[in-house]
C-alpha cells in the first residue's frame, strides 16, 4: 500500500502518543491507581511534568534522560515504549489500512506491550487489560473484513479452556499452581481478536519459547536455581507474529501437520 510520508509520520506520531499512554498503564495499573489522575510526575522528585516535558521521545532527548527538576535519571523505558508504539501504528497502517480493523488491532497490540512488561515486572496480568480486551476482540469480529462471531466466539472460549484444563492438570498432577489466572483469560482475548485457527501456533510458540529461556536461565543460575517465568510475554509475542504472518504459519501447518496425499 502506498501511503503519503505525511500520514505516516502522523500515524506514527499518533502511535508514539498512545505510547506514552501504555507506560502511565504499565506503571500505574499493577498498583491498582488511576490512569487518568494524578497528572504524570517525576518518580524520584514528585514534580509534576509540564506538558513539554511530555512530548514522546523528543522530551527525553531534549532532556537528556534527566528529570528537569532534580536531575533524576528517566527510565529508557519511556521513549522505547512510545518509539516500539510509534512502529506498531505503522505497522498496521500497512497492514490493514485506515479502517476499523487497524484502530481495533492497534489497541490489541498496544494491550499487549502492556501485559510483556507488567507480566516481566510483576508476574501478574491485570483482568483489567485481558477481560476488556476479550470484549474488544469480539466486536472487532462483527466489523468488515473481521474473522466472524464464530471464529472469534470459538477462539475465546477455545483459548481460555484449554489453558485452564492444562493449569488444572499440572495442579491435579503436581499439586502446584503452574499458571495463573491472567494467562487463561489473556489467551482467551488471543483467541476473541485472531481466531481458533491462531491458538495452536500461540501455544506452541509460547511453550518453546519459554522453554528455551527457562533453560537458559536455570544454566545461568546453577545447580538448585529457581525461575519464575512469566508466560505472558510469549504468548503475545506469539500472538503478534500470527497476525502478520498468518497465511504462512497456517500454510505451514498444514504442510507439517496434514498427512501425505491429504492435501487437495
Amino acid at each position: 500500500m502506498n501511503t503519503p510520508t505525511i500520514i505516516q509520520s502522523a500515524i506514527f506520531i499518533f502511535g508514539a502518543i498512545l505510547g506514552s499512554f501504555v507506560n502511565v498503564v504499565i506503571l500505574r495499573v499493577p498498583e491498582k491507581k488511576s490512569i487518568v489522575t494524578p497528572p504524570s510526575a517525576c518518580p524520584g522528585c514528585g514534580a509534576e511534568l509540564v506538558w513539554f516535558d511530555n512530548i514522546p521521545i523528543i522530551s527525553f532527548i531534549i532532556l537528556r534522560g534527566r528529570c528537569r527538576s532534580c536531575g533524576a535519571a528517566i527510565s529508557l523505558q519511556y521513549p522505547l515504549i512510545e518509539a516500539v508504539c510509534g512502529l506498531i501504528a505503522l505497522a498496521m497502517l500497512h497492514r490493514f489500512g485506515l479502517s476499523i480493523l487497524f484502530a481495533g488491532y492497534l489497541v490489541f497490540t498496544l494491550a499487549l506491550v502492556a501485559v510483556v512488561f507488567i507480566d516481566m515486572r510483576y508476574q501478574i496480568i491485570p483482568d483489567s487489560i485481558s477481560l476488556p480486551g476479550i470484549v474488544c476482540g469480539f466486536i472487532l469480529s462483527l466489523a468488515p473484513g473481521g474473522i466472524g462471531w464464530q471464529t472469534s466466539l470459538i477462539g475465546l472460549l477455545i483459548g481460555g479452556g484449554s489453558l485452564y484444563a492444562i493449569a488444572l492438570g499440572y495442579y491435579l498432577i503436581t499439586r502446584r499452581e503452574g499458571m495463573g489466572g491472567g494467562d487463561i483469560k489473556l489467551l482467551a482475548m488471543i483467541g476473541a481478536f485472531l481466531g481458533w485457527q491462531s491458538l495452536p501456533f500461540v501455544i506452541f510458540a509460547s511453550a518453546a519459547g519459554g522453554a528455551i529461556f527457562g533453560i537458559g536461565a536455570m544454566i545461568q543460575q546453577g545447580k538448585g536455581g529457581k525461575t519464575v517465568i512469566p508466560y505472558g510475554p510469549f504468548m503475545s509475542l506469539a500472538a503478534v507474529a500470527f497476525l502478520f504472518f498468518a497465511p504462512l504459519i497456517l500454510t505451514l501447518e498444514i504442510q507439517l501437520f496434514m498427512p501425505p496425499g491429504a492435501m487437495p
